[in-house]
C-alpha cells in the first residue's frame, strides 16, 4: 500500500509536468503573442524554482530535467544550455529550501533574481565560447527583467491556486516516518 505522503508527492509531481506541457503547448501554437515585443516569462523555471523553495519533494530533478530539454528542442534553443543551467540553479535553490522558511519570501525572490542573473550569465558566456549566435543584449536583459517580476505571481498561484506551501515544523518529522 502506498504512503499517503509518496501518494501526495507523486499527484504533485505529475502536475507540474502537466502544466509545463500546458505552457510548452502554448507557446508552440501559432498564434500571435499577447507580450508584444517582450519574452514571455520562463514559467517552467520559475514555477520549478518556486514549488522547490516551498516542498523541495515535488519537483524531481530527473522530470524537470526531461521537461526543460523538451522545452529547449521545441523553442528552437541550443539543446542543453539553458536546461543544465536551469538544473543547476533548481538544485541551488532546493539547498537553500530550508533558509526560506526562516528569512521570509524576500531572500527567496532575491536568491531567484541572483539565479537567474547568473544563468544568463554563463548561458551567455558559453554560448559565445562556442561562437553560437545570440539574441541582443537589450533583449536577454528584457526577458531577464520579465522573469524576476513574474516570480511573486508564480508563487501566489503556486500558493493559493495550487495548494504548495511549505510544511510546518511538526509534519516535516511526521512525514519521514512515513516513508
Amino acid at each position: 500500500m502506498i504512503s499517503p505522503a509518496t501518494l501526495q508527492r507523486g499527484l504533485y509531481a505529475l502536475l507540474f509536468a502537466a502544466l509545463a506541457a500546458l505552457h510548452i503547448f502554448a507557446r508552440v501554437l501559432p498564434i500571435e503573442g499577447t507580450f508584444g515585443d517582450m519574452p514571455p516569462p520562463e514559467l517552467i523555471v520559475l514555477a520549478g524554482f518556486a514549488w522547490v523553495a516551498q516542498r523541495p519533494d515535488y519537483v524531481p530533478v530527473a522530470m524537470f530535467a526531461a521537461l526543460m530539454l523538451m522545452a529547449d528542442l521545441l523553442f528552437l534553443r541550443p539543446p542543453g544550455i539553458s536546461s543544465g543551467l536551469a538544473v543547476i540553479g533548481l538544485e541551488a535553490m532546493r539547498a537553500r529550501a530550508a533558509l526560506f522558511r526562516e528569512r521570509g519570501f524576500l531572500a527567496e525572490w532575491l536568491t531567484v533574481a541572483f539565479i537567474l542573473t547568473l544563468m544568463l550569465a554563463a548561458e551567455r558566456a558559453l554560448l559565445a565560447v562556442f561562437f553560437v549566435a545570440q539574441p541582443g543584449f537589450g533583449l536577454v536583459a528584457i526577458g531577464l527583467i520579465v522573469n524576476i517580476l513574474a516570480y511573486p505571481a508564480v508563487v501566489a498561484v503556486s500558493y493559493w491556486g495550487l495548494g504548495v506551501r511549505r510544511l510546518a515544523p511538526g509534519e516535516h518529522a511526521a512525514e519521514a516516518r512515513l516513508v
